[in-house]
This record gives C-alpha cells, sequence and structure tokens, in this order.
C-alpha cells in the first residue's frame, strides 16, 4: 500500500472534496482519508436548495457527484479513522486504522457536529423535521410552526431568519436570559414586541421529546420551575444549542478560536504545510458554498506549498 502523499486530506465532506479536486488538478498525489461516508452532513440531508446552479439536490446525490468528479482526477480515498497526525518537522504523518501516511502538506477538513438535545425521537426526525440548520432547511418550513431550541447567537438568529418563513415560531430556552450579542438580543426582541409578533418565548423550559409518527408533529416541554410537561404542535424542530468542531487530534498544537482552528487568507494553520478549510476552521458562515470555498483555497496553497518544497529539496 502506498503511504508517501504530497497532500493528505482529513475529512471527506464538501471542503475536503474540494480541495482533493483543487490539489489533483495541481497536480499533487493526493490521498483523503474519510472516517465513514464522504459529504459528512450534506449527505445526511434530504433535500439541498441553495446549492448555486442546482434549485434542489439530493444531499447524498451532491456528495456521490463531488466524488465521483474527484476520484476521476486520481484522488485516492482511504475509508479509516485518523488516529493521530504527527505535525513536526518538513513530512508530516498520520496514523489512520493501524496504517502510516506521509506527506509534506496536511489540510484538516473533519468538521463540526452539532450537538444535540439527547432526547427522545430527536434523531428519529432528523430530516425529518429535525434540523439544526435554519439558513439550510428554513424554507421547508414556510407558513408553518415551528421551534427553536436554544439561547445563544445561534438560536436567536435562528428565530429571525424564520420569521420571515414560518407562521408560528416558538423559542425554547432553560434560562431567563440569552447568552447572545446584544446586538442580536435587540433585533429579537424588536421582532417580539412588533403587533401581531409570531414569535412565543418559553422560557425556563426544556424539550423534553419529539414526537410524531412520519414526521415531526409535536414536543413535549418541561417547566424547569414547576417540573410540569406542556404539549406543543409545531411541524418542525430547529436544534441551536451549539457545535462541537472535531479537534480531538489536533494535540494542542494548533492555533483555535473558541475550539475552531485559526488560519489566514490562505487557510494555513500556525503551522507551515498545515491547512484547514469548511466547519472546522474559525468563521461566520458554515454553508456548503463557504466550505467548497474553503476547500479550492486550502487545496490550491497547499499545492503551492508542496511545489516551493520540491524546488528547494525537500519533498
Amino acid at each position: 500500500m502506498e503511504t508517501d502523499f504530497d497532500i493528505i486530506i482529513i475529512g471527506g465532506g464538501p471542503a475536503g472534496m474540494t480541495a482533493g479536486i483543487y490539489a489533483a488538478r495541481a497536480g499533487m498525489n493526493v490521498l483523503l482519508i474519510e472516517k465513514f461516508g464522504v459529504g459528512g452532513q450534506v449527505a445526511q440531508t434530504s433535500t439541498i436548495a441553495n446549492y448555486p446552479g442546482i434549485a434542489n439536490v439530493d444531499g447524498s446525490e451532491l456528495s456521490m457527484k463531488m466524488y465521483e468528479q474527484m476520484t476521476e482526477l486520481g484522488v485516492k480515498t482511504v475509508f479509516a479513522s485518523a488516529d493521530k497526525i504527527d505535525f513536526d518537522g518538513e513530512i508530516k504523518s498520520v496514523l489512520a486504522s493501524g496504517v502510516t501516511y506521509h506527506a509534506p502538506a496536511i489540510i484538516l477538513s473533519m468538521g463540526a457536529t452539532s450537538r444535540g438535545l439527547g432526547v427522545a425521537g430527536e434523531k428519529k426526525f432528523v430530516g425529518r423535521g429535525v434540523s439544526y440548520c435554519a439558513v439550510c432547511d428554513g424554507a421547508f418550513f414556510r407558513n408553518k410552526t415551528v421551534v427553536v431550541v436554544g439561547g445563544g447567537n445561534t438560536a436567536l438568529q435562528d428565530v429571525i431568519y424564520l420569521n420571515n418563513l414560518a407562521s408560528k415560531i416558538y423559542l425554547v430556552h432553560r434560562r431567563s436570559g440569552f447568552r447572545a450579542d446584544d446586538a442580536v438580543v435587540n433585533e429579537f426582541e424588536s421582532l417580539c414586541k412588533e403587533d401581531n409578533s409570531k414569535i412565543i418565548q418559553k422560557l425556563g423550559f426544556t424539550v423534553e421529546e419529539v414526537c410524531g409518527e412520519n414526521t415531526v408533529t409535536s414536543v413535549v416541554l418541561r417547566n424547569i420551575e414547576t417540573q410540569e410537561l406542556e404539549r406543543i404542535n409545531v411541524d418542525g424542530v430547529f436544534v441551536a444549542v451549539g457545535r462541537n468542531p472535531n479537534t480531538e487530534l489536533l494535540e494542542d498544537k494548533i492555533t483555535l478560536k473558541d475550539g475552531y482552528i485559526v488560519v489566514d487568507e490562505d487557510m494555513q494553520t500556525n503551522i507551515p504545510g498545515v491547512y484547514a478549510s469548511g466547519d472546522i476552521k474559525s468563521k461566520k458562515l458554515r454553508q456548503i458554498a463557504t466550505a467548497i470555498s474553503d476547500g479550492a483555497i486550502a487545496g490550491t496553497n497547499a499545492s503551492k506549498y508542496v511545489k516551493i518544497l520540491r524546488k528547494v529539496g525537500k519533498a
């Protein structure tokens, strides 16, 4: 098995696959390591309606098209768990399922995982009423009743976004106050004060269960103070209680901000030859469009880095 490459990409979502496409087109010998299946969160999305140039596409279909394009360009894929990365020296190494791979450049594209509520029915209805991205899925709930769960920037911004789409929005938050920026809170509160406001605040409540048959039809709430249960009828549940970047392999060697990787405009980290792209990096908007942009930049600049090393005889 070949273990020496020009560039190793860890993570097979849109960012990682785009990085592979651009690096391969630049003449690089590229390995992509993916733990599960290509596409990441995109592959789990039933319908994508905001990808430029394609009005509607199934997430798994889009993922496979990216993967096919990448492999046709010669990118090799290993479906394995990346267990350890050695960032030291000109040649880096990645240990994945017992095999060590080497390359002068690495692109970190492991993404981020949405935090779930951990309640009954949540996993069952993912893609059938439960969503972790209002910008991605909000249009499917036009003129419907939804609940947003959370009290930070993302949750309040989701309510603000959905206010133009949904007929009624419940905001469920376990505390009486919000953890969002003042500007976001002010905009949210202004909407709440409007005549005929669509927003109903359920502060001091938690979601106990997501209910339905084929799709979500209701949620059960618990009043934290009284412990009483209340059922409300909803068509959709937007979970916005935070995300966890998949940075477990970095061993405090990569600079992070709020848990996400810090990069420069070339997508390079604080370590020369190590790049990051997609949801794992610090950014304000996490969408397919921004992921592929990151991947294109990372793949291009990692290729330039390798070519420079070749000229000086270090790769």
